[in-house]
């Protein structure tokens, strides 16, 4: 690939005291090839395509983030000009090098700070990481969101999410993983699933299946780290989700019901009652 002719600068995207700028763009074979004088973290949100940078072409998919230095030529491409059929969405985050210190300032971490100097010096290198959840992606959707519905505080909030980020890069980029840490990333992972399949049978013997854990095990896991059972943390979880629905949604309690996971309406009246001291009618009204 050719150097950029073409240099993007920030000072015309950050304002007052916000050093931080988000936007979620569909890539096309119009943008040119660019460096930028800010640093970026670039998220595929949707589809696919590839990634030129310095002499290198990468293929992206959902669900990578990428870290662009100040000075490196880059640029993205879907797979063609297509875009019903071949779309590539990204979401870009990108700041000067000085919010870094400010950042800083906010951790005690040894190796966060390290992580943030490597940055902040230009001693870290273009990579790319793939996140394994979701957990990422969401950070992406509350980044872009507090960005454009900026509220009171939503500097500093802008702010903590972008540490948020860095904190999860780290620990996306260790490795090895220490046997601990391991498991503590994989009863994540199983979290996660569990918030992503509430419709689902969601039983201690399906879980054990997809962790190749024990059922002991796993009981012992959320007792630990949720200090729940796992009955009470899955109803927790599905009340939590039916509260969303009832805010958000006109659907009829009874769907809402199976949507999270209970064929039983008496058995989910019960449940939402105990958990949010409420019927589902009554906190829907008063969410209105």
């Amino acid at each position: 690939m050719k150097r950029s002719n073409e240099t993007l600068k920030g000072e015309g995207l950050f304002h007052d005291d916000l050093l931080l700028y988000i936007n979620r763009v569909t890539e096309n074979f119009t943008a040119p090839v660019h460096d930028h004088d800010f640093i970026e973290f670039a998220y595929i949100a949707e589809g696919n395509g590839f990634h030129h940078i310095n002499n290198d072409v990468h293929e992206v998919r959902k669900g990578q983030i990428f870290f662009i230095p100040i000075g490196i030529p880059h640029v993205f491409r879907p797979v063609s000009t297509d875009s019903n059929k071949h779309s590539l969405i990204v979401y870009n985050c990108i700041f000067p090098p000085q919010l870094l210190l400010k950042l800083s300032g906010f951790t005690s971490d040894h190796k966060i700070k390290l992580l943030i100097s490597a940055i902040h010096e230009g001693n870290m290198t273009y990579f790319y990481l793939t996140d394994p959840s979701d957990t990422i992606e969401k950070l992406f959707l509350t980044l872009h969101r507090e960005y454009a519905l900026p509220r009171e505080g939503s500097t500093e909030f802008l702010n903590t999410l972008l540490l948020q980020l860095l904190i999860l890069i780290h620990r996306l980029k260790q490795q090895p993983e220490s046997n601990s840490t391991r498991q503590l990333t994989q009863f994540d992972h199983l979290l996660t699933y569990m918030e992503q399949n509430l419709s689902q049978e969601l039983s201690l013997k399906h879980l054990s299946a997809i962790s190749r854990w024990s059922e002991r095990h796993l009981q012992r896991l959320f007792a630990r780290y949720t200090e729940q059972s796992f009955v009470s943390f899955l109803q927790s979880l599905r009340v939590q989700k039916s509260c969303e629905l009832l805010r958000n949604t006109p659907f009829k309690i009874s769907a809402i019901a199976e949507m999270v996971g209970y064929k039983d309406i008496s058995s989910f009246l019960a449940v939402f009652k105990r958990v949010a001291g409420m019927t589902p009618s009554e906190f829907r009204k008063s969410s209105t």
